[in-house]
């Protein structure tokens, strides 16, 4: 039990971390930098903000490492509850981190292209396709944590079942992208569905986890 203790410690630690770093450069500098529909624009923001980009692809491959990290605690946390599921669960996370940093490599080519912003914007835009290429396993890795949660007693049901809520947001978001990419008035729908992996960051961070001495 003392080890579920300090795996739950490191946890309490790395998520915040990973959802900081993650956000940074996900969304704060893809939103601060490159304006949709507008290469020139976004050209010359990278132009002028070159290291702020550059970071935000360090930031993107670092949020990757953690989460391997994340994946593997976790599946500490939850092999005695199910070992089945907690394989599953760190199969379908591990298999998201290289598709999203190779897809890194998209951003990495525009640096190179900033004379040329079509072309720029052409590996901007394969950056996103890869995202949202990865997003599909970080919604199916979400349904075995879920699952793991609701079993486990150590949290409130309710927040496993927030956990699949965001696992069926992110797995549809993705495929709708893929299928439908001028469908956006799901989006605000799959977005509230998402929060549903941050009730359960929010707990082990706060609350921590239940445990039986």
């Amino acid at each position: 039990m003392n080890e579920k203790r300090r795996t739950v410690n490191l946890l309490r630690i790395l998520y915040p971390i990973w959802s900081i770093v993650g956000l940074f450069s996900l969304m704060y500098v893809p939103g601060k930098l490159i304006v949709e529909g507008d290469a020139a624009t976004t050209a010359s923001n990278i132009l002028g903000n070159g290291f702020l980009f550059r970071l935000g692809i360090v930031g993107s491959l670092i949020t990757q490492i953690l989460f391997i990290f994340t994946a593997v605690l976790l599946y500490k946390l939850f092999k005695d509850v199910n070992k089945e599921q907690s394989i599953l669960m760190v199969i379908l996370a591990l298999v998201a981190v290289p598709i999203a940093m190779i897809s890194e490599l998209g951003k990495l080519a525009a640096l190179f292209l900033l004379g040329n912003p079509e072309q720029m914007m052409f590996f901007l835009n394969l950056n996103l396709q890869g995202i949202v290429i990865a997003s599909i396993f970080w919604g199916l890795w979400l349904f075995p944590l879920g699952s793991l949660i609701y079993e486990s007693n150590y949290f409130p049901k309710l927040v496993g079942i927030a956990v699949i809520i965001g696992g069926i947001g992110y797995t549809l978001d993705s495929f709708v992208k893929l299928l439908l990419p001028n469908l956006t008035s799901l989006a605000p729908v799959f977005e509230v569905m998402l929060f549903g992996e941050l009730v359960f960051i929010l707990w082990i961070v706060i609350r921590g986890a239940k445990l039986t001495s």
